[in-house]
């Protein structure tokens, strides 16, 4: 058997080509996600030669909006967010294939159009199509179009052959853990398990499928990455801009559901995992879960393992911006958090005492991504005692996500010189150096694997459920003592002090990406 067969993170020709025929529904046609990813994604695979011959891209939305507008403005979409220029012998393939199909989210009658509108398209080729809905809509008709997807039977056809329909879910997955299991609850009751795919876009970069790698193809790695050698992890989450026009959808979400619930505990559940038993997705996806279930429940409150924190008036890139009580859309006293900060223990034998240390926050320093595995120190009795001319910093061995994905290894060496010196270097690995800078972006790789049905950089409904049921307490005491506690931090900044305060607890500190 092909090592791609075998091994879903080595993607290539030879096993993409074996996509079958397919139809892609997207709802939500007309939003910003399928402009700036979902039309650049499709149009990147049929610039690479990796969708199917057989190939239909149907677009649905409240809007009505004929073919040929819908054809210009996906061919727009790929001229102004492509990674690549518009090819016309590419675009052409989708386009000659795409359509779109105008109807409400809650509307029976719509749903037994777009199934006419798909029964139309096979009988004109001649065949039959795996159907692939990707619902990139407001949460809040994710379950109608789910139940409608069943009643009308688009959902169900074809469920127990290889080449059922599917159906991937964006973000966010829930607001807690009992509209996470309301949601799983409505998806079970229309679509099996293995027909599901929560995307987490974050799964499809280069630098998290490398983790894996750098884990588990290299011996001088994974003898290392256990409570024995590893002091503590972090992992950051960091963006430059503040809410924007989005206040009124920011107020409803706050940083801890928007990127540390599912963003960053995904890096984390990567990063603390037990070796899989191969790595087909089920067997990933079942030590993902394990970790995340063995993470011990946070304690909340004052000298607690959580703070958060908003953003106050400051300075970036050397313009003033404003605090996020002043964005527009914001209330006066909201208690939604720009910024939050944690500090989890994972209750097994690899990483029993071994602190992992999470932060996110908007206005901050820099855009930044990363995971840095900071190493124990060796025993101080060679190189102790005299600063000025012994300094030495921990092993740190840092996975930056973005914006410039690649690894970091901190090591101590000797100065050159006749006298005994020691000094800190970096030994850097960048992607765009070695391979080039114009690698496939996330949603190219997640749709794909949708289609040929990888669901291995999916999420499984009991693993957004282990992240929701950690976090639901948290939430709901915020809630309680509205805005209580709260930090703030100058825009610019690295975060707050209460953050620098949970790691100083147990002698550590945030360290700068």
């Amino acid at each position: 058997m092909p090592d791609t067969q075998r091994h879903p993170f080595l993607h290539g020709l030879s096993l993409h080509r074996g996509a079958p025929p397919t139809v892609i529904v997207i709802f939500g046609a007309s939003g910003d996600l399928t402009a700036r990813k979902l039309i650049p994604a499709v149009y990147n695979l049929s610039h690479d030669n990796l969708l199917p011959a057989d190939f239909f891209l149907v677009g649905y939305g409240r809007t009505a909006i004929p073919d040929e507008e819908f054809r210009s403005l996906a061919a727009a979409a790929v001229r102004e967010f492509s990674r690549r220029e518009l090819r016309e012998d590419a675009w052409s393939r989708v386009a000659a294939h795409t359509s779109y199909v105008a109807g409400a989210y809650d509307d029976p009658k719509a749903f037994d159009r777009l199934a006419e509108h798909l029964d139309a398209l096979e009988r004109k080729l001649g065949r039959e199509l795996q159907r692939l809905f990707y619902i990139s809509t407001p949460p809040s008709v994710f379950a109608p179009i789910v139940r409608h997807l069943g009643t009308s039977g688009l959902a169900g056809r074809h469920r127990d052959q290889p080449h059922h329909a599917r159906v991937i879910v964006e973000k966010p997955f829930g607001k807690d853990l009992g509209s996470a299991r309301a949601l799983n609850t409505a998806i079970g009751a229309v679509f099996a398990e293995h027909q599901v795919y929560r995307i987490d876009h974050y799964l499809g970069k280069e630098t998290v499928q490398d983790l894996l790698v750098q884990r588990f193809a290299n011996a001088i790695f994974e003898p290392l990455w256990n409570r024995n050698f590893i002091d503590s992890v972090q992992i950051t989450v960091a963006e430059e801009v503040g809410v924007g026009s989005r206040g009124g959808y920011y107020e409803q979400s706050g940083a801890l559901r928007d990127m540390i619930q599912n963003h960053t505990m995904q890096l984390l559940a990567l990063t603390a995992m037990e070796p899989p038993g191969s790595l087909e997705a089920e067997a990933i996806r079942d030590e993902k879960v394990k970790v995340l279930n063995a993470i011990q429940p946070l304690t909340i409150g004052p000298a607690g393992d959580v703070a958060r924190a908003q953003y106050s008036a400051g300075m970036l890139g050397g313009k003033a911006v404003p605090g996020y009580l002043e964005e527009e859309g914001i209330a006066p006293d909201s208690n939604t958090e720009t910024f939050a900060a944690l500090r989890l223990s994972i209750n097994n034998w690899r990483w029993q005492g071994v602190p992992f240390y999470l932060r996110s926050g908007k206005r901050m320093a820099r855009r930044v991504t990363e995971i840095a595995v900071n190493f124990r120190r060796p025993p101080g009795t060679l190189f102790a005692g005299e600063t000025s001319r012994f300094d030495l910093a921990a092993n740190t061995l840092s996975f930056q996500i973005q914006p410039d994905e690649g690894l970091h290894l901190i090591l101590n060496t000797k100065v050159p010189g006749l006298e005994t010196r020691t000094q800190p270097v970096k030994m850097n690995f960048r992607y765009a150096t070695t391979f080039g800078s114009n690698t496939a972006e996330a949603y190219e790789r997640l749709v794909l694997d949708a289609m040929i049905g990888d669901g291995t950089l999916f999420i499984r409904g009991d693993e957004a459920e282990a992240s929701w049921k950690l976090y639901t307490p948290v939430l709901d005491y915020w809630n309680s003592v509205g805005r209580s506690g709260m930090d703030t931090y100058a825009a610019g900044s690295w975060g707050p002090a209460s953050a620098e305060a949970l790691l100083a607890a147990r002698g550590h500190g945030w360290r700068q990406p």
